[in-house]
């Protein structure tokens, strides 16, 4: 299993947490590993924790390097393509 630090933009700030959108998906993370992050900004998520506050040019270019991989993946031989958008 790979684990990916995805890039995400934080909508609102509440002490050392943040809400977050990631994919059109909110989420609540640890910003105490980034304590300039502020509402607007894009950082790094990896395991929950903000790790380090991203360009926002780097931050959308990783992002649709991202979508592009995602779209072109092929599933495993076996494994099933039921739910996948």
């Amino acid at each position: 299993m790979m684990c990916l630090a995805v890039p995400t933009r934080i909508i609102s700030i509440d002490g050392q947490m943040a809400e977050v959108d990631i994919g059109g998906v909110g989420a609540r993370i640890s910003i105490a590993l980034t304590p300039a992050a502020k509402a607007g900004d894009y950082v790094l998520v990896h395991t929950g924790f903000a790790i380090e506050v991203l360009d926002e040019a780097e931050a959308l270019e990783t992002l649709q390097m991202l979508k592009e991989m995602q779209d072109s993946a092929q599933p495993a031989p076996g494994c099933s393509t039921a739910g996948q958008r």
